[in-house]
């Protein structure tokens, strides 16, 4: 196995470029950091093109599949790759992976719009996965899917279920087209409670950005609106504390 323990090897100076997205688009991977993550590609089946990992990790029984494409890396190496102040130490070169659009969209979808925060869109995503959604849509101005804090804190969900980009205006008239109801959050005298809200195997969820929430033009093209009533006198609830309440309360209205 080859040890590296130089940041200026060619191998660590084109993973390190690999969390950079115009890079990412160019080689068409991505660099995954930590030993959860690590694990979480291998048992789903990702592509691995190479993983770094210094000597703690080098001699795991999930990596023995791997040997070839395994490189041993000093500490100070993985402190170079890593996005962490305290780096575990393991890194993989993972290709990126797109699932086609279904033709018939069944089961639960969440659509982000304009969500710029990694930890609140990776908690969101968690949070589908844990309840068992049929896929999330990052709308156009959210955080890309392979930013590095989004990687880290989605925790591998993105392995378990679909993640797609794109124009939620576009998303929004397959469903519309296929009479699946789109439900938008917005705290307007239209809006009705979430607990209003009739259960609906087939569905869609719209959460917005963090100050702005959702654009109206997406608004006015959902089935209905809205809201989590709020007894309390706080003004509003955290993005991904609002998703958490209302993808939970719509699997089991």
């Amino acid at each position: 196995m080859e040890y590296i323990q130089s940041n200026q090897n060619t191998k660590i100076k084109a993973a390190k470029k690999l969390t950079v997205k115009k890079n990412q688009r160019k080689e068409n991977t991505y660099l995954l950091e930590g030993w959860h993550l690590v694990q979480e590609a291998i048992q789903n089946k990702a592509v691995i093109r190479q993983v770094f990992a210094t000597e703690k990790y080098v001699d795991e029984r999930a990596l023995r599949g791997l040997y070839d494409e395994t490189f041993e890396i000093a500490p100070e190496v993985a402190q170079h790759l890593s996005e962490t102040k305290a780096p575990q130490g393991i890194f993989a070169v993972v290709e990126m992976s797109e699932t086609p659009v279904p033709e018939k969209l069944t089961g639960r979808y969440l659509l982000l719009d304009a969500v710029q925060d990694p930890g609140n869109i990776g908690t969101m995503i968690r949070t589908a996965d844990a309840a068992g959604f049929a896929g999330v849509v990052l709308g156009n101005g959210s955080v890309d899917l392979y930013n590095p804090k989004l990687l880290r804190s989605m925790q591998g969900s993105h392995f378990h279920l679909p993640i797609y980009q794109g124009n939620l205006m576009d998303w929004m008239k397959k469903f519309n087209s296929q009479d699946v109801p789109v439900y938008g959050t917005e705290l307007n005298p239209e809006a009705i409670s979430y607990q209003d809200v009739p259960k609906a195997n087939d569905m869609a969820l719209i959460l917005g950005n963090e100050g702005n929430g959702v654009n109206a033009d997406v608004l006015a093209a959902t089935t209905q609106n809205i809201y989590i009533p709020i007894p309390g006198n706080a003004e509003s609830l955290n993005v991904a504390v609002a998703a958490g309440i209302l993808m939970f309360k719509l699997i089991e209205a």
